[in-house]
Parts: C-alpha cells; structure tokens; sequence
C-alpha cells in the first residue's frame, strides 16, 4: 500500500482535502504529529525537503514531496478520483477545482476572514464578495440541477476540493436565509460531507445558524497575538482610536500565530513571511496618498470618489494607464474569463501598495473582452520593475493615458463605476478592483 505524511496544523481545510482523497483510495496517509506552526516549518530540516516552508506539505515514502493542497491530494487519490482515465472527466474536474480556486475562495476569504477577526472588515469589499458567492452558488446551482454530484456519477476530486473550499462559508456566514435559494447546492454539500470515507476527516460538521459578523475586539486580540497593526483605519475616528490605542499601550513583541485562529496556508505564510526590497522604495513619494484613495473608494459613492482623485491625485510622481488583454478571441466562459482576473491579481498582490486597478470584463460567454484601467507610483511601467509581476502583463496591450485629456477623464469614470460598454459595444458585464 502507498503510503506518506502530511504536515500541517490542525483543521486546515487544505489539508482536509489530501486526507479525504486519501481515504476513499485506501492511500495510508499519516499526519505528522508535533507539527508546531513556525517552528517546525522553520526547522532547516524541513526547508531542506520543502524550501518554501509553506503547509500542508506532503512526503511520500518514496521520496517524492510535495506542497499546493491540490497536487498532495491529486497525488493521494486514485483513478476513480481524478477521473478514471476519462480525458473529459480530468478536465472536468480540473475545471471545477480551478472554480474552486479562483471563484470561491478568494471572495469566501474577503467575506469569512473578518469574522473570524483575522483581516479587518471593508463594507465595500464584503458586500462586493457576497454578490460573488451568490454568482458562484447559483452556477453551482444551476449545474446540480440535473447532476447528483459535479462530475459523473460518483464522488471526485471535484466534489472534495469544491466541498472543502466551501467549508468556511457554511460554518461561518451562510445561514439559513442566505443559502435556501440553493437548495441543490446545499444537497449536494450534505450528501458529500456525511459520507463515510468525509465525516472521519471533518467530525461533527456544524452548519452556520447565524450569519456571523466582525467583531472589532476579537480583531484587536487576534492581530496583538500575530504582532501586527491590521488594515489602515477607515475612517478618521477609527484612526483617531488607533492613534491613542498605540499611544497608551507599548507595542507587544510579535508573538507566533496559533492554528487554533484558523489562518489558511496563505495567511499564516505571510504573518511569517520576511520583509523583502520594495521596488518602488526610490520613488519619489509626491503627495497623492493611495491609502487615503483607497479608503475613501471602500466607504464612498463613485459618484464621490471619482472627483475625490482628480482633487488628490499627484501627476508628476503617479501614472494612468490602460491595459486591455490581447487574446480576446480565446476567451470563452465568462467565469473562466474572470479566473484570468483573478490570478493576475493573486501573483501581483506585492504591488497593491503603490498601485490600483480595476479590471472589467465586458459582454458575454464565447464574445467578451477584458481591459482596466490602472495607476501606480512612477511614470513607468510598473510591472518591469520585478520579475514576479510580469507573469501576466505581456498578455496585455499598455497604454499610458494623458491625465490632462478628457478621453481619459472619461475612461477612468467608467472603470471606477463599473458601467458603459467596450469599443466595439459589449455592455460590462461584471468587474474586479485591485487595491
């Protein structure tokens, strides 16, 4: 019998995945005990085999190893699993799992984070995360109409990665009024976390009773524990409050973040991940306050914001440019479309400090296109400036717009409210904001 451990702290859904595969392939996977959440994956015998230090991580007895919860698990499982040998069906699943990825996850993580109180709550980007979640839930919906489970007639790697993605958002904030218009998602949901080979993995799984909320004082505890100063105030009371919370108490030395928070692999990665040179550190910093921009789009009408940039912004030391994605005539589903959105924004996340951008896509399924306006500290193109960010940019065509011309006056009003139509006259269909 294959066998192997996995490293990770306690009630990783990422992990859950690898665990539960390896369960219905009879793969002996053992998990490896004492693991300690920055300690142990700092030890330099562990960077050795896994030099990124990130969980879960996964070694087989036969030397392989393995991180990204996705591939341990597709490792794990067996050919029923990933599709038995059905091309279709492999691409199938693999679509359905990069769904989970791209769709779901990142609005459930902008949504369940500040309830958990472990990112700082942004009415504007919550509500704009639950309205994808409902996009999602109704495509998910729709298909489980007329399917039991994602992918043919039995349990795949499809249903167990879509299923552990999900787990935060029904334990969390999708009471029973939020999830009863979805009422074959939630079937197929029950059906796959009570089966034999799931419950052993997950336990007594509770779904949520009450929508769960922020709470600005479990946020507090939570980021003294992780050493940190949270998201920048929203509001001048708010950082009125910060201002005196710092000055009446001493900073607490950076302490270790507990698995018990619940932090997902890319969180608790970046709790300990070091300082590294920011690119736009020569720059010169001019006076347009892109935090302070931030904030005020977050909490503000368009109607507001957009003069709100043309009254701060900095021409001199900031640029405006528009980049619209070359390959038009290969896109096909729109959800599709926007994971292309979405992982371009993922692999640039170290720009967000220096940079905002809101990308739309625009018409429909098999006929759409994607373009945005963006700008950014410097008179350059940004993404030239580390070899990390120009994953994507090549698929795009840059423009670099005149601040003074009322063509890009125009232009950034219709990205920053998200309406109007592209040039050849596709209507917007839905947008992305990068900040």
């Amino acid at each position: 019998m294959p066998s192997g451990t996995l490293y990770t702290y306690p009630d990783n859904f990422r992990a859950f995945k690898a665990q539960i595969a390896a369960r219905y392939s009879g793969f002996d996977l053992k998990v490896a005990e004492n693991f300690v959440f920055g300690e142990t994956n700092r030890d330099p015998a562990f960077l050795k085999k896994f030099p990124l230090g990130k969980v879960p991580a996964f070694e087989a007895d036969n030397g392989t190893h393995l991180v990204e919860s996705n591939a341990i698990a597709y490792f794990v499982a067996n050919d029923e699993l990933r599709g038995g040998k059905d091309r279709t069906k492999e691409a199938q699943i693999l679509q359905w799992i990069s769904f989970a990825d791209s769709e779901i996850l990142p609005a459930a993580c902008t949504w369940v984070f500040p309830v958990l109180g472990i990112m700082a709550h942004n009415k504007q980007n919550t509500d704009r995360a639950k309205e994808t979640i409902k996009e999602a839930l109704n495509h998910l919906n729709q298909h489980l109409l007329t399917h039991t489970y994602l992918v043919g007639e039995r349990v795949t790697l499809a249903d167990i990665v879509v299923a552990c993605t999900m787990l935060s958002l029904y334990e969390n904030v999708l009471d029973p009024a939020f999830r009863a218009p979805y009422q074959n998602v939630n079937r197929w949901f029950n059906t796959i976390i009570n089966q034999r080979q799931v419950k052993p993995v997950l336990g007594n799984f509770q779904l949520c009773t009450k929508m769960g909320e922020f709470d600005a004082k479990k946020f507090a505890e939570i980021q003294g524990k992780l050493g940190g100063e949270g998201d920048a105030p929203s509001s001048k009371k708010d950082k009125k409050k910060s201002a005196e919370k710092k000055e009446a108490k001493p900073k607490a030395a950076p302490k270790e973040p507990e698995p018990k928070e619940d932090l997902d692999e890319t969180e608790l990665a970046l709790a300990e991940e070091p300082k590294s040179k920011d690119p736009f550190a020569a720059m010169p910093k001019g006076t347009f306050d892109m935090d302070d921009f931030k904030r005020f789009y977050s909490n503000e009408d368009e109607a507001k914001s957009v003069p709100y940039f043309w009254e701060k912004f900095d021409k001199e030391n900031y640029s405006i440019w528009f980049g619209e994605y070359k390959y038009a005539k290969e896109l096909t589903q729109v959800f599709m479309s926007c994971n292309l959105i979405t992982g371009m924004f993922q692999r640039l996340d170290k720009m967000r400090k220096h940079a905002f951008g809101s990308v739309c896509l625009f018409g429909e399924n098999n006929n759409s296109t994607i373009s945005g306006v963006w700008f950014w500290r410097g008179q350059d193109l940004a993404f030239e400036l580390s070899p990390d960010w120009q994953v994507d940019y090549e698929t795009y065509e840059w423009k670099k717009l005149d601040p003074e011309a009322q063509e890009t006056k125009d232009l950034l009003k219709q990205y920053l409210c998200w309406e109007g139509a592209d040039k050849e006259g596709r209507k917007f269909n839905q947008g992305k904001i990068f900040k």
